[in-house]
């Protein structure tokens, strides 16, 4: 699972011109999913999402969670994520979860997130969306589960 996290003051998403979710300040979490993840996927996903220290602390230093600061997520889902540019001049996207399996994990990770305490607001899955935020910073992370089932491989076998 690929997702772009933007730390935001704000931030909405459009569906044909209908506002259909926004937040205060908290994070945009783009969320792509891959043709393997899956439930331990979404368990390192959830868990980054909620802990990351990516908002000030009373020192001016990144200690405080989206948790420490009652802050909302915003979850769009973008299987874009998974284009790869490196061939031709038409991303492929072979790597990305078909759209059924997709929505499947997506609804998992969405629902997850909610058990958080947070407000989650989402986009509408395999829509054509707009989507207005203020990026405070700016502030942009990717998270890469893939990589996470790497580094657990590489330490299992020494």
């Amino acid at each position: 699972m690929k997702v772009v996290l933007q730390r935001v003051t704000s931030a909405r998403v459009s569906v044909d011109g209908d506002e259909f979710g926004q937040i205060g300040r908290g994070l945009v979490v783009f969320v792509g999913v891959g043709r393997y993840d899956g439930r331990k996927d979404v368990d390192y996903i959830v868990s980054k999402i909620q802990h990351l220290r990516v908002f000030e602390d009373e020192d001016g230093r990144m200690g405080r969670s989206v948790l420490d600061i009652g802050g909302g997520l915003l979850v769009v889902s973008q299987f874009t994520l998974y284009g790869n540019c490196r061939r031709g001049r038409r991303p492929s996207f072979d790597a990305a979860a078909r759209p059924d399996r997709a929505r499947v994990v997506y609804d998992v990770l969405v629902e997850r997130l909610k058990t958080t305490g947070l407000l989650v607001a989402t986009g509408q899955f395999q829509a054509l969306m707009s989507v207005e935020l203020v990026n405070d910073g700016p502030f942009t992370l990717i998270l890469d589960s893939g990589e996470s089932r790497v580094a657990r491989l590489a330490s299992a076998t020494g």
